[in-house]
């Protein structure tokens, strides 16, 4: 009884910390990796990136509503009417 509930809580601990199984020989198992997996790991990298970067100009976009929220008032209309006067001449 002792053994099997050992064996059951280091192959438990194995497969929290990331160990390979074994099999009954002590040699270790990995995860079949096929062609199908390889590519749901390649679209799946390819969507993180994009998302990544939306979030990077999202970041970006949000800097600048918080500037404006907080900017005086005053200097806002100040380069409000500046960019006015660039774009009319």
């Amino acid at each position: 009884m002792m053994i099997t509930f050992g064996w059951v809580a280091t192959t438990w601990l194995r497969i929290k910390n990331g160990y390979p199984l074994e099999n009954s020989w002590g040699k270790a198992i990995y995860p079949k990796t096929d062609q199908e997996s390889v590519e749901r790991i390649k679209l799946l990298s390819q969507e993180n990136a994009q998302l990544r970067a939306e979030l990077g100009s999202i970041k970006d976009r949000l800097g600048n509503v918080e500037r404006i929220v907080t900017d005086d008032a005053h200097r806002l209309t100040h380069e409000i009417e500046a960019l006015r006067d660039k774009r009319a001449n």
